[in-house]
């Protein structure tokens, strides 16, 4: 019985850990051992991981193969278990350029607080020295309907004719699980009339946002993904967010298309399709978010929001070439959500410029409803990106064997964006050692399948499987072997890591990576079905998305590039916990250098102009 044993990793004391990036720590890269599996060798295997007995043999044997016993749940660390990613605030914490408002104040107050914080350019005019192509932001279409040269009304029109186009046989782009064109002209119309009467709410009034069918939002069913979860889970009001961008007059539009249940990185759904990528619709769109990334890439909205669980929003942001922003855990309400992940998930941004992620992120955040137990600050720092002369000292922490963990288009493109950036406004690398990454991936995994079974598990017994998709039924098998030996050591290694990570921000303002290891996959025909396990490609898009989830740090995504067969690549900054304002800074500062070279998706929808 010797083989059945393993012996756990022994981890160093953090007293005796090298942090230094010319120490001979060994970097191990995701070492993932599953073949790709899809149509009817799916469903095989799902088969297998059902039956009782097999089935927990079966799951050993992967747990073993893929580490996870030996990195996890056998090893030895001297870290009590952190179940709780919170993080408290320290009063001398102070970041640079920045305006401090009052966390209690009116959502559409912190709008407008927000765009006073925009340069002029920007909030003035829709002329710009980039020569590429250019996506309209929240503030042209404020501005187009104050001079009443298009309407809510308008737009709203031309929205539910694209989608009915982008969901024909030529396309089957699969943007939404629904979508109510009587709802959507409805708010157009009170919208329109509140322009004609000089009475607009605030810059997002008018503008179309759609959401995630993981948050509430009236009148629609919240699925997640699924076609059996709105049936024992009611919708019966707006998620705090969502009611939030109400309050600022925003269109909601509808629930975008998701990974059934969050539980995969492809965005292909076998029940709702698959989210196809604007910049190629042979291609993923990347999950969880996938719906909501490809609609503010493909111009039907300016932004959505989405929920991060496991880079949930910055992955599918990074793979359609939009900004991807996931706040610091507690930051954002989480009411109306669907609890898949409870310390993992937060609802996130995604937007096709820097400045409306930033605008739509101060109308959600603010006071946490009572019922909400994190404690936040009781101030939010937005920002000064009108300010002349910019924020300096910048020092980004760059692991250099972890940032080259990832395909050659990206290494060469983030290396590139990153050079530029600390060129152009002085800023400065600092070369880094991050300890035990990959146990953190492993961990991340665990804690993951564990909070997403129990939240599901008053539901699972009631359902017939044939409901779910095949690799969602793989998955949840997965996750419900896991015991809860599993997920204590996983929280042991989450609070090693948040110590790790303390660390490296004594030395770094931001730990700066790509966003992923490889670019936008093909959607092959076998998955459209039954879904896809592709394990080794899913570590490569989640490997630099960690932190931000199970520690509970805030991040940003930014377009800065594209492959040798055109797909966006995104590079990422990880940030220290409330640093929001710091972040926004450095994402703006990336975009400003490389907007110039975006490109045009291949399906792209001009609602101003209606071409």
């Amino acid at each position: 019985m010797g083989w059945w044993k393993v012996e756990g990793v022994a981890y160093k004391p953090l007293d005796d850990a090298d942090f230094d990036s010319r120490s001979d720590q060994m970097y191990i890269s995701p070492d993932v051992k599953a073949p790709r599996m899809a149509g009817v060798l799916v469903k095989i295997f799902a088969w297998f991981v059902e039956v009782p007995v097999l089935g927990m043999l079966l799951v050993y044997f992967v747990k073993r193969k893929n580490f996870i016993n030996k990195f996890v749940t056998e090893a030895r660390l001297e870290e009590s278990p952190m179940f709780i990613p919170s993080h408290s605030f320290h009063h001398d914490f102070e970041e640079k350029q920045v305006k401090n408002v009052d966390h209690d104040s009116s959502p559409s107050k912190r709008v407008k607080e927000a765009v006073d914080c925009l340069p002029w350019d920007t909030r003035n005019s829709t002329e710009g020295t980039e020569v590429g192509f250019r996506h309209w932001t929240v503030l042209d279409y404020a501005r187009a309907y104050s001079s009443g040269d298009i309407t809510p009304t308008m737009v709203a029109e031309r929205f539910i004719a694209s989608v009915k186009e982008s969901d024909g046989s030529n396309l089957e782009m699969s943007f939404f699980v629904s979508c109510d064109a009587s709802d959507i002209l409805k708010q157009a119309k009170e919208s329109t009339l509140r322009y004609k009467k000089g009475e607009q709410i605030s810059v997002l009034d008018g503008v179309l946002v759609a959401v995630k069918d993981e948050i509430d939002c009236l009148p629609y069913p919240t699925t997640g993904g699924t076609k059996w979860l709105q049936r024992f889970r009611q919708c019966s009001r707006d998620a705090c967010c969502v009611e939030r961008l109400r309050q600022c007059g925003a269109i909601l539009v509808g629930k975008t298309n998701m990974h059934e249940l969050g539980a995969g990185t492809s965005g292909i759904n076998p029940h709702y399709g698959a989210t196809r990528n604007p910049y190629n619709r042979v291609r993923i769109s990347g999950g969880s978010s996938s719906g909501s990334a490809a609609v503010v890439a493909a111009g039907l909205c300016p932004v959505a929001l989405g929920v991060d669980g496991g880079g949930s929003v910055r992955l599918p942001a990074a793979l359609c070439g939009i900004v991807g922003f996931k706040p610091t855990f507690g930051r954002i309400p989480h009411s109306g959500v669907i609890p898949l992940n409870w310390t993992l998930g937060m609802v996130g941004v995604l937007a096709a410029t820097v400045e409306d992620a930033f605008i739509v992120y101060t109308a959600i955040s603010g006071q946490l409803p009572s019922e909400e137990p994190i404690t936040s600050p009781r101030r939010l720092s937005f920002p000064m990106l009108n300010s002349t002369t910019g924020i300096t000292d910048i020092r980004l922490a760059k692991y250099e064997k972890w940032f080259n963990d990832c395909s050659s288009d990206i290494r060469l493109c983030c290396s590139e964006a990153l050079l530029r950036l600390c060129e152009n406004y002085n800023w400065k690398t600092v070369e880094v050692s991050i300890p035990d990454i990959e146990a953190m991936r492993l961990a991340h995994y665990l804690t993951m399948g564990t909070e997403c079974i129990a939240s599901l598990s008053s539901y699972l017994g009631k359902i017939n499987y044939s409901e779910l998709g095949w690799d969602v039924r793989v998955a949840l098998g997965l996750y419900g072997a896991f015991s809860g030996k599993d997920y204590v050591m996983a929280q042991k290694m989450r609070n090693r890591q948040k110590q790790i990570h303390r660390r490296i921000f004594e030395k770094a303002d931001v730990i700066v990576v790509p966003t992923t290891g490889v670019t936008a996959y093909p959607i092959l025909d076998d998955a459209l079905q039954t879904g896809e396990l592709d394990y080794i490609n899913g570590a490569a898009l989640v490997q630099y998305q960690i932190a931000g989830n199970f520690l509970g740090l805030p991040a940003v995504t930014v377009p800065v590039g594209y492959d040798k067969d055109g797909l966006p690549i995104g590079i990422q900054f990880i940030g220290k916990p409330w640093s929001e304002a710091t972040l926004i800074h450095l994402a703006f500062a990336m975009q400003v250098l490389c907007r110039q070279d975006c490109r045009k998706p291949e399906v792209y929808y001009d609602l101003l102009n209606n071409n």
